[in-house]
């Protein structure tokens, strides 16, 4: 019997869910329909087909999970994405705002043969711009993290990686980059104001703020 076909549309709600599943967090409806920017009702019929296709299950308390059929399509995707990202970065100069856009746009277009040789292109990345580890991708022993909102007023940390959930928002990603938060960028936590919701950092010669908010979607050692 031939696999249901299935839409970009639908490809990219595989792959929100595979992201939220990332955040250690139940990926419920109304997550989704935050993720999405769309209407509960657009995400209870797209679920029901996903679910009937067999690319998801809903449990008794609403969470979504991938079969192993959804996280196989939403791993594809993800590992092109971020295969797409590097080269648009490494090799075209593109900054990180413009490469995530742009490799939304091609993520979809990119057959197994594009996918294998950008892969040998690269010389088999492990991680995205941002750190993040890619599907497929033979990865070392994992570092131990935590959130830089979590560091202390004059302790220096390593910038891991940046969360699906800060790769999401661009004007973050443009701070970031601008400001040089960056993986494996060192990070001198100069202040944390949880009154004001702030931290100044510094690295290298610039300090600036950042909102506690934002340190919670950067992951540091």
């Amino acid at each position: 019997m031939a696999e249901p076909k299935i839409t970009h549309v639908l490809e990219d709600y595989l792959k929100a869910i595979y992201v939220l599943a990332e955040e250690s967090q139940p990926v419920i409806a109304a997550r989704m329909a935050a993720e999405a920017g769309v209407s509960a009702s657009t995400i209870f019929a797209t679920l029901r087909r996903l679910e009937k296709d067999g690319y998801v299950t809903v449990n008794k308390r609403k969470e979504i999970h991938l079969t192993a059929a959804g996280k196989k399509i939403a791993e594809k995707i993800v590992r092109r994405h971020f295969l797409t990202e590097r080269f648009l970065t490494d090799l075209l100069g593109l900054d990180w705002v413009k490469a995530h856009q742009e490799a939304h746009r091609l993520e979809h277009a990119i057959s197994q043969e594009v996918e294998e040789r950008l892969a040998k292109l690269l010389n088999n990345p492990t991680t995205c711009p941002h750190g993040n580890p890619i599907p497929g991708a033979s990865q070392s022993a994992l570092t131990k993290t935590i959130p830089l909102n979590e560091a202390i007023d004059d302790q220096t940390v390593e910038l891991d990686y940046i969360t699906e959930g800060g790769e999401r928002d661009v004007r973050l990603l443009a701070f970031l980059q601008d400001h040089g938060l960056v993986p494996g960028a060192t990070v001198q936590v100069i202040d944390v104001a949880p009154s004001l919701g702030m931290m100044t950092l510094k690295v290298a010669n610039d300090q600036f703020s950042l909102g506690i908010e934002a340190a919670k979607k950067i992951r540091v050692h």
